[in-house]
């Protein structure tokens, strides 16, 4: 009984501790970029970096709360979608955009080393130490793509609108709409593919 609360307890520590780090990066980014002058609300909160995390930095939060309460499986879907989301941008920014030169993602390296690599990390490692007790149905969770292909929609329209696009691959003013329609089916099959590891990882009994 003692090891089972000692484990929860470090649990819950383990997610205010990344809960708390992605806000702050997030929160350093704005708080730079209004310092600097140039902060556009609109453009800012339209990458799917920041919308992504965001919604972990709350989900773990959130969870946290949840397995005090003892109520965390409520919350198996949005954990599990949030970590299907924050794991396209670590891989996505790992395949596309890392290694383009002279190309700054964000105000602060440390805030994208947070926000590209330690969050999708640390929102993994938290589906892993604490897996929902019922098996996610991998059919019935394929609904968490319509986010990821909603926002596709709504960057290549509000692109057109205002002539600014949140990401290069994402615009077809630079290569062409072939070039996008490809990189955003690989996307999409990544995201497949996440949705059903995630799933995967459910139906365990928790030691917590």
């Amino acid at each position: 009984m003692v090891k089972r609360s000692q484990n929860k307890s470090l649990l819950v520590v383990y997610k205010l501790f990344f809960g708390l780090l992605g806000l702050s990066a997030v929160i350093t980014e704005i708080a730079t970029i209004v310092e600097r002058g140039n902060f556009v609300p609109a453009n800012f909160f339209s990458y799917f970096t920041i919308e992504s995390n965001i919604l972990v930095l709350a989900v773990l939060l959130l969870s946290a709360l949840a397995v005090v309460a003892g109520k965390n499986d409520k919350l198996s879907e949005l954990r599990g979608s949030a970590t299907v989301y924050i794991l396209i941008v670590g891989l996505g920014f790992s395949f596309l955009l890392s290694g383009l030169e002279n190309a700054q993602f964000t105000a602060i390296p440390w805030d994208n080393l947070v926000l590209h690599y330690i969050m999708p990390v640390a929102m993994f490692g938290d589906w892993l130490l604490d897996r929902p007790t019922r098996k996610l149905s991998f059919v019935a969770s394929l609904v968490w793509l319509v986010f990821p292909t909603a926002y596709v929609g709504y960057s290549l329209i509000r692109g057109q609108l205002v002539g600014w696009y949140p990401y290069p691959f994402l615009n077809p003013t630079l290569h062409g709409y072939a070039s996008v329609a490809v990189v955003v089916v690989g996307m999409l099959m990544l995201a497949l593919a996440l949705t059903w590891v995630v799933c995967r990882q459910s139906g365990k009994i928790r030691t917590t």
